[in-house]
């Protein structure tokens, strides 16, 4: 699939896409009435599945508002006139992240991410991804795992140590084990307890990643994947990047897109409907059976599942088709990741770089912390 086509085919993709115009728009001398972003705003409004929780209007002029109506065709038109500007490192990954910002698993898409479904702006979105795809910026969005250079991260969000020894955490195999009996558990309850209606009022864990150790590759500004890129985030004061080294010949597995995530699931499927069939009916509207990959047997395959950012985009907040009766839902994951199940990937003690969170009152910054150890 190419990058056009990826970009297109799955929700985050198509909202990169169109929080990428927006920007455009907002950066753009010549389009100063922000049209674009205006007819976005109304149409969302309309579309948000809970009207005025996602889009609020107040204030002078609201009424008439929120009485407009701007169809997804006006709002095609006004993005085919948005100017698009070179590509910058910094615009696409920003775009990415707010992407990530408004991924959802326990309740139902956006009004925007129904907008960018439509046919009408997803016809004039093309246009957008081919001008994102010709970038060298997003060349590494189809790549495997960078296993030269492999970075975790871990977060503070108040004065806890974070070059403490015990953030380095415990073997994976014991870690893949507790999780095993903990989720077979989980599954017994859930189907002995909760209501088969997917359409219930029900919360529970929606994530599918595994509970091990996680590494990215370093962007090209030098910063790892892993600070800029993180679904449901909170916002943390402080991080920590850990080197991570990988052995030579380490097996892999690539998820490059929801084949690839389907195969995994149909050679290690572990069924998790009880537990996940309420979240995952409200992010994709499909009941039924659900499957995910199970990660102890997977570590039996492999030394770590990565999952290229062309596979998170096209394929995130989905449903993806594995069999007949049951489907799945990459959740939880970011562009990049690769979760590690033995020591295969091992954690360089002493290469470690601190960051503290810097904000312009709009978006969060990264910054290198002038204590990180030499």
């Amino acid at each position: 699939m190419s990058v056009v086509e990826t970009l297109l085919a799955g929700p985050r993709g198509r909202r990169l896409l169109l929080e990428y115009a927006d920007a455009a728009e907002r950066l753009s001398e010549v389009q100063s009435d922000h049209s674009f972003h205006r007819a976005v705003f109304l149409a969302v409004y309309r579309l948000d599945v809970d009207r005025g929780s996602g889009v609020v209007m107040f204030g002078p002029g609201a009424e008439e508002s929120r009485r407009t109506v701007v169809t997804a065709e006006e709002v095609a038109d006004r993005l085919s006139r948005v100017v698009l500007p070179e590509v910058t490192a910094t615009a696409v990954r920003q775009a990415m992240e707010l992407s990530m910002d408004f991924a959802r698993y326990w309740q139902e898409p956006d009004g925007a991410d129904v907008l960018a479904a439509t046919d009408a702006v997803r016809g004039a979105l093309r246009r957008v991804a081919e001008h994102v795809a010709q970038s060298p910026w997003t060349e590494w969005w189809s790549t495997d795992a960078a296993l030269n250079e492999q970075w975790a991260v871990g977060w503070s969000f108040g004065d806890a140590d974070l070059l403490d020894d015990s953030a380095v955490g415990r073997p994976a195999a014991e870690v893949l084990s507790e999780w095993s009996v903990r989720t077979a558990v989980e599954e017994e309850r859930a189907l002995r307890e909760r209501p088969t209606d997917p359409t219930a009022s029900v919360g529970g864990e929606w994530w599918s990643t595994p509970p091990t150790l996680c590494s990215s590759r370093l962007l090209a500004d030098g910063t790892p994947a892993g600070l800029w890129f993180v679904e449901d985030g909170s916002d943390p004061a402080r991080a920590v990047s850990r080197r991570i080294t990988v052995a030579e010949g380490a097996r892999v597995f690539e998820v490059d897109g929801p084949q690839a995530w389907a195969q995994l699931c149909r050679r290690f499927p572990l069924d998790v409907t009880g537990q996940k069939r309420h979240e995952w009916y409200r992010t994709t509207g499909r009941a039924g059976r659900w499957v995910m990959p199970d990660w102890l047997r997977v570590a039996e395959a492999y030394d770590g599942v990565h999952l290229t950012a062309a596979g998170y985009l096209s394929a995130a907040t989905t449903e993806i088709p594995v069999d007949d009766d049951c489907a799945s839902v990459i959740a939880g994951w970011a562009p990049d990741e690769t979760y590690w199940f033995t020591n295969a990937a091992r954690i360089v003690a002493d290469d470690v770089r601190l960051w503290v969170s810097e904000s312009d009152g709009e978006r969060l910054d990264w910054v290198e912390d002038d204590q990180s150890p030499a």
